[in-house]
């Protein structure tokens, strides 16, 4: 990786913002509860205390710092933007550039179960014709890309940056984009906005709100049933992403300030969000679910990542990447995803050319399913390399 303006990136946390973590969390005032309210009015005491009793005496962060260092890792500048991304590069004839955005609360590290068999598939026992050279950048805002520190850096903003990356600092003239949760936003809008070098999108979550003009065919009951199933999601689940929407600042002040509230915050969108009918760690372990918090908690980047819910809404929110997307997508819909809708109602705002559908799995796909998720990329992608 020698290109100007991009230098390699290794973590490193100081002993002392350990000790500091650790201090924190010794001193947790947790909160009062409502008897045997479990998960009812939010992140459930008993687990909390459970997991910062393994976070303070059995986690090991060094272990994961290494575990995270293992992965290609650079920094660069785009268009004013820090960023910091993962770079691997395929082992194959003639490996194909993808492009892999995450979400919130994810992070980069999400891409750790499928950069293996999609950079190598040959390792993995799969046909080194599906080689993959994989980029997967840190939202700006998010983990080790710092802050924008602006207004304004919506997902049209960074699908321009991250195109940027690619072709201009990466050198990839055509390349294929996947993404869910916000990375479904912005590998949509890379597919509406930037065909000219997007191969082609693939999709876990729906990154769109199609148009319906007076014209538009009449909805199927199954798209009217979607839609109100996404309505009570809203009113039962959307308090999150109303208080990101409207006043992130006020968020920053104590979630970086307070690790166990950190925390409660992420892990109460991982057990709703996955597929683990309520017991988050029979898809998550410990370690995993520590790890991603650990990224956000030694980088503090809580308060700059849950800024892009404001910045959305203020341009649209999903009616950003409204519209028809011409670019060939594919889409995977897991049955646990946070609404789950019907092939046609997708296919109103996308050029669907493949679709599948999995009756396990969730909103991290490529944590809770990365084997299907990879087999879905490398089908999707293979038509399009040429």
């Amino acid at each position: 990786m020698g290109q100007p303006g991009i230098q390699p990136f290794q973590l490193r946390v100081p002993d002392e913002d350990l000790d500091d973590l650790r201090d924190r969390l010794r001193r947790t005032r947790l909160p009062a509860e409502v008897a045997g309210s479990g998960w009812t009015y939010g992140t459930s005491p008993d687990y909390m205390r459970e997991l910062l009793a393994y976070w303070l005496h059995d986690y090991d962060w060094r272990t994961a710092e290494a575990q995270l260092n293992r992965l290609p890792q650079f920094q660069t500048t785009v268009q004013g933007l820090h960023l910091h991304f993962v770079h691997a590069q395929g082992r194959g004839p003639a490996p194909f550039p993808l492009l892999f955005s995450h979400g919130w609360p994810g992070s980069f590290w999400e891409v750790h179960k499928i950069i293996g068999p999609l950079t190598d598939p040959a390792a993995h026992g799969g046909d080194p014709g599906d080689a993959f050279d994989v980029v997967a950048p840190s939202l700006p805002g998010y983990g080790f890309s710092a802050d924008p520190g602006r207004p304004g850096v919506t997902p049209a903003v960074i699908a321009a940056a991250f195109r940027t990356l690619m072709t201009e600092v990466l050198g990839y003239p055509r390349f294929g984009a996947q993404g869910g949760d916000w990375g479904a936003l912005v590998t949509t809008v890379l597919g509406r906005d930037h065909p000219d070098v997007v191969a082609g999108i693939h999709l876990n979550m729906m990154g769109a709100v199609p148009q319906l003009g007076p014209d538009a065919v009449p909805l199927t009951q199954a798209e009217q049933d979607f839609l109100a199933a996404s309505q009570k999601w809203r009113q039962a689940e959307g308090g999150y992403q109303r208080i990101q929407g409207t006043k992130p600042q006020t968020l920053a002040y104590g979630l970086p300030d307070s690790p166990v509230g950190l925390a409660a915050w992420i892990v109460e969108k991982f057990r709703p969000w996955s597929d683990c009918d309520g017991e988050v760690e029979s898809v998550f372990t410990k370690d995993e679910l520590l790890t991603n918090i650990m990224i956000y908690w030694v980088s503090g980047c809580i308060g700059s990542s849950v800024r892009l819910y404001y910045e959305a809404g203020r341009h649209g929110w999903r009616q950003l990447a409204g519209g028809y997307v011409e670019a060939p997508t594919g889409f995977a819909r897991f049955a646990g995803e946070i609404t789950v809708p019907p092939r046609e109602w997708v296919e109103r705002a996308y050029n669907v050319q493949r679709w599948a559908e999995f009756a396990h799995g969730g909103h991290f796909a490529a944590l809770e399913q990365p084997e299907i998720l990879v087999e879905e990329i490398r089908a999707f992608f293979r038509p399009l390399r040429g």
